[in-house]
């Protein structure tokens, strides 16, 4: 799985997902990679087909193993280059700020995951890629 955290003007991209599993929670733009393609490649096109959003990719941001599901999630940083508007699997998106995050309304642990990964990097470059915060590796969605 590939996705990404978009920022602009200091508020993140996020998603409604439209479809399941956990319709109707929040997201960041994030799907399964497609044969042939790179992850950034992968991550660029998740966020055009969820929210018809235009990327620089900046940074990988995280590497989470999710064995229980048989996942490995990567998330970049990335700068949003346009106003996004749901695509076909998001009822809605939305840029918020932090204090504007639907904190209890995200769809997966991973995506707190990659969140506070974003926030913790802010301002820095040239970091090691974060991974699963201590006692996370049981979670499952």
């Amino acid at each position: 799985v590939t996705g990404v955290v978009a920022h602009a003007g200091g508020r993140i991209l996020l998603c409604r997902r439209a479809i399941e599993p956990r319709k109707g929670l929040w997201t960041l733009p994030a799907g399964f990679m497609e044969l042939g393609e790179s992850v950034e490649e992968g991550a660029r096109r998740e966020a055009r087909e969820e929210a018809m959003a235009e990327l620089e990719i900046e940074t990988m941001l995280g590497l989470y193993s999710i064995p229980r599901i048989g996942q490995v999630q990567i998330f970049f940083r990335a700068k949003l280059l346009n106003d996004p508007a749901p695509g076909p699997e998001s009822l809605e998106v939305m840029l918020a700020g932090w204090d504007d995050v639907p904190w209890k309304e995200l769809a997966f642990p991973s995506v707190k995951w990659a969140l506070d990964a974003y926030r913790a990097s802010e301002g820095r470059t040239g970091f090691a890629p974060f991974g699963n915060p201590p006692g996370a590796d049981h979670m499952t969605r």
